[in-house]
């Protein structure tokens, strides 16, 4: 992939220029690249909730040189509760914890990027640099499912930011929510683009054996030079393989998600992809379709034009034909996968490619009825 300078971009975006006028004239400049080394954004622009939003402007008095670096930054965040609900109808689960908020592996196209202007952030170059742990989330996870009537259900974790995302190296939160979980035998799915899942094998494996975890690993694609573009700080397609192995060699029901399927990008990866994925032992296989919900939008288009000029409107157009003319369509049951005769031919291909070899034949179903409901606080524990 070939990276062009900021000059030689406006030819290539459509109606005339606009979209490059917003980035490059509008505000919201690129940062310069030895600032934000090692990550995929390259712009910041303010949160959409924010009153006033910032310019990038060279007066001739300052040096933008002198500026430092985009370093990750965490701070605590104190959540109440720890358990998230749901009602959606075309997801598997109704519950789900996020021990953190924002993503270090920085993925260009992650949906849940726009979650940080809830913090009065960006989400640019802020989504991928100031994340938010929740140290307690071991212990609320444990109040709250010591409440009077909580019915255990499969709590899915990853499906915002990534558990494994590399400060889990220093914090262990999601070591700590395991070690709870398993405490209690209650049934957990994880989703993660990280290597690092392979350290809690100890646990997810002594789970698995009481059919109460599993594992998803996310391949968006074998190509290592796209992958370090697009999801910079996380593993390489190679080792998320590996771990997919490993877990899956500690008696871990492993699947893999093609996870997002990109059009004219790497799409035409899928059944590589599943093919790779079998060989190292995974059991399922899903898709989702690219999602670009508000600020996604644009951080993803700057991203396609800046390392894929040559295929930004072929991108995009693909996209737009599968989701109603719009570079998203967030109603239930389409968002996912998408509609039109482009989005079919994706599923079909994935569906003939996961038949062939032979995935999902069986489906993990957990179970729910082994749970033991943590004793509250002055409740007399029970001698038999």
């Amino acid at each position: 992939m070939q990276t062009l300078p900021d000059h030689a971009l406006k030819p290539f975006f459509e109606n005339g220029a606009a979209l490059a006028n917003a980035i490059l004239d509008g505000g919201m400049h690129r940062v310069d690249e030895q600032r934000r080394r090692g990550r995929a954004s390259a712009i910041n622009p303010s949160g959409r909730f924010e009153v006033h939003t910032r310019h990038i402007h060279d007066d001739g008095w300052q040096s933008f040189e002198d500026l430092p670096a985009f370093r990750t930054e965490v701070q605590v965040e104190r959540p109440k509760t720890i358990i998230t609900r749901n009602d959606s109808p075309d997801i598997s689960f109704d519950r789900s914890i996020n021990p953190y908020r924002g993503c270090e592996h920085g993925c260009v196209y992650c949906f849940a990027r726009p979650t940080h202007a809830y913090m009065g952030l960006s989400a640019g170059l802020d989504f991928e640099s100031k994340l938010f742990a929740k140290p307690d989330a071991a212990r609320l996870l444990e109040r709250e499912l010591a409440r009077d009537g909580y019915q255990p259900r499969t709590i899915a974790i990853g499906t915002n930011t990534d558990p494994y995302q590399p400060i889990e190296k220093d914090w262990r939160i999601m070591r700590e929510i395991l070690e709870v979980l398993e405490a209690h035998d209650h049934p957990v799915g994880i989703v993660t683009k990280s290597a690092l899942v392979m350290r809690d094998i100890d646990i997810l494996s002594r789970m698995a054996e009481k059919g109460l975890a599993k594992v998803a690993l996310s391949i968006t694609t074998l190509d290592s030079k796209l992958a370090r573009s697009m999801e910079p700080r996380a593993a390489t397609p190679a080792r998320r393989l590996e771990a997919i192995r490993a877990l899956a060699g500690a008696g871990i029901p492993v699947s893999a998600m093609v996870a997002p399927v990109i059009p004219g990008l790497n799409d035409h990866e899928i059944e590589r992809i599943l093919d790779s994925a079998r060989a190292a032992r995974a059991r399922e296989a899903g898709y989702i379709l690219l999602r670009l919900p508000l600020e996604v939008s644009l951080v993803f288009k700057e991203w396609l034009l800046r390392h894929c000029p040559d295929r930004y409107r072929h991108v995009v157009a693909l996209i737009r034909s599968m989701r109603g003319g719009k570079d998203y369509d967030a109603e239930f049951g389409k968002r996912m996968k998408g509609a039109g005769p482009y989005a079919w031919q994706i599923s079909r291909r994935f569906e003939i490619a996961a038949g062939r070899l032979g995935l999902n034949l069986d489906k993990t179903v957990l179970r729910t009825d082994l749970f033991r409901r943590p004793a509250q606080a002055g409740q007399q524990l029970m001698l038999l």
